[in-house]
């Protein structure tokens, strides 16, 4: 029986997760960082929390017999990416990492592409309104931003918040015709993100060109050098299960 771990949290490690349990020599377990209060689950079996940096990875790797580690969190999850080509790497397990595509600036969109949330922070106006749509954290980053902020997180920031604006607590898919009430509404001038891709929470770049809108779009930090990646369920599906 061929055992993987899911670095999981995403609709990647979600589909994932799924796709394997039909595969009748793989036995999964997917792993939540248990940063979300109520987190969507994979089917199978789960564990929630760290595994204390490489060292623990790398332990409870060896520990588990494990053959296969899919790293399928979310595309700025830098931390977990980088410990986990670590502790593979220490053990001899093949790693992969599953990424959805990038969102690509089109006709239309005012994108701006910074390297940080630091870097977002000191590009913004004065006297802007702005949509923050980074999760909950990072936020400390606008601490010190004049103007007004709509933050949009699924749980409460715990972390210092810009001292002029509102949380809103909201989880996706959202609709253009939502977005755009949303920042009409607001009076929003520009909207903060980072490219996360994927289609369940891109409407908001749909109703940012829509309405002519400016957009500060936070770059992802690379892949591990010499990770093997795709952004193709059946692909990580026929990795995982040794097919590939």
């Amino acid at each position: 029986m061929r055992r993987v771990l899911i670095l999981g949290g995403t609709s990647e490690g979600r589909a994932l997760a799924t796709a394997l349990a039909e595969e009748p020599d793989v036995t999964v377990v997917s792993s939540l960082a248990g940063r979300v209060r109520n987190p969507r689950l994979p089917v199978g079996e789960v564990r929630v929390g760290g595994f204390g940096g490489v060292d623990g990875l790398a332990d409870w790797l060896r520990d588990n017999d494990i053959d296969a580690v899919v790293d399928a969190t979310h595309p700025f999850a830098s931390r977990i990416t980088g410990n986990a080509a670590a502790a593979t790497r220490r053990v001899d397990v093949p790693l992969l990492v599953l990424r959805r595509s990038e969102w690509v600036a089109g006709p239309g969109d005012r994108w701006t592409t910074v390297a940080s949330l630091q870097d977002a922070a000191a590009a913004l106006p004065a006297d802007a309104r702005v949509l923050l749509t980074i999760g909950r954290q990072g936020v400390d980053a606008f601490v010190d931003s004049p103007g007004w902020f709509l933050i949009r997180a699924i749980d409460p920031p715990t972390v210092a918040v810009p001292q002029h604006g509102e949380v809103l607590l909201a989880r996706g898919p959202f609709t253009v015709d939502d977005e755009v009430a949303l920042m009409r509404e607001n009076r929003i001038d520009v909207v903060v993100t980072k490219n996360s891709g994927g289609a369940l929470t891109s409407a908001k770049l749909d109703a940012a060109r829509r309405l002519g809108l400016p957009v500060a779009m936070v770059a992802r930090t690379p892949i591990p050098e010499g990770a093997a990646s795709t952004a193709d369920i059946d692909e990580a599906t026929a990795w995982a299960a040794g097919r590939a």
